[in-house]
């Protein structure tokens, strides 16, 4: 039997940005607004993300997972635009996506992903009226995918994300089964679980609550974006250390210390009582050419 192949893309920050009325820039989206115009709207660009896509989908992936910021300020008008490329990448059925705190800017707007993108959210046993919760299990093929949400608004300047207590505890109680039921254990999360890039401002708040978790139940795969660079970090789990993943912006262009876009492969295969995991990395290599940027056995 073929490995299962698993696509890991985050961070698209979709482009162009709508235009935005006066009274919809007060406080961060003000900032937020101004650096779109200054710096971000020349890093992000609708053809790489585009690029990026078709050579995803060219390699058939079983199952696609987006690890948050589709939008850019919560705009209400971003979330059709944002609904339509979703939809171009593949059904709910195969794509999984939770939200990044871009996705959930400010308080009035941050309703509104999960209102747009609730088929994409739902855990297996969800009904279509449900709303939606975190965090939600989906089972594809061995995987079990479980999706969290740190997409919490803040203060100017800041970007830091907060699980809370009910989502810890929850996945408290559901990764025991998943472990019951052999499946590899893919925990989706928009914030890293340590700050090494940016700090205290973009920093997971409540981090040790979820590391101690890990430490007692494990999973076998962490995913996340929001640094937009190429990341592997390994925590400690009950049975040896979890490879967590993150992956530079879907649409960038390299700027700085940031990377050009690229996006994960995994490919993953039970060999008796362990899993095998190997991880592809393809991306932007050269004009407008995606190639593999390197290949790593995690497991």
């Amino acid at each position: 039997m073929a490995p299962f192949l698993l696509a890991h893309l985050s961070d698209p920050h979709l482009p162009p940005m709508p235009v935005a009325r006066l009274r919809q820039l007060a406080g961060k989206r003000a900032l937020g607004y101004l650096n779109w115009k200054r710096n971000r709207h020349a890093i992000h660009r609708r053809e790489v993300l585009d690029l990026l896509v078709d050579d995803m989908q060219a390699q058939q992936p079983d199952h696609i997972a987006i690890t948050g910021d589709l939008v850019n300020l919560a705009l209400p008008a971003e979330f059709a635009p944002a609904r339509a490329w979703l939809q171009s990448v593949g059904p709910p059925d195969q794509v999984t996506v939770i939200p990044g705190n871009h996705d959930a800017y400010v308080r009035n707007t941050q309703h509104l992903f999960a209102k747009e993108f609730s088929d994409y959210l739902h855990g297996d046993n969800a009904l279509p009226t449900d709303d939606v919760t975190f965090p939600f299990l989906r089972r594809r093929g061995p995987l079990a995918l479980i999706g969290l949400s740190t997409a919490v608004p803040t203060a100017p300047l800041m970007a830091t994300g907060k699980l809370g207590a009910w989502q810890i505890d929850a996945l408290d109680r559901l990764l025991p089964q998943l472990a019951e039921a052999h499946a590899f254990r893919v925990l989706l999360i928009h914030h890293p679980l340590r700050a090494d890039h940016h700090g205290r401002f973009k920093r997971l708040t409540d981090s040790e609550g979820l590391l101690a978790v890990l430490k007692r139940h494990g999973v076998e795969l962490i995913l996340h974006g929001h640094d937009h660079v190429h990341s592997t970090m390994w925590f400690e789990g009950p049975r040896g250390k979890i490879p967590a993943i993150g992956t530079p912006s879907a649409s960038a262009i390299a700027h700085g210390h940031h990377p050009a876009a690229a996006y994960n492969l995994f490919a993953i295969e039970q060999d008796g009582e362990h899993w095998h995991c190997e991880q592809t990395v393809r991306g932007l290599i050269r004009g407008d050419r995606i190639g593999d940027v390197r290949r790593v056995t995690l497991r």
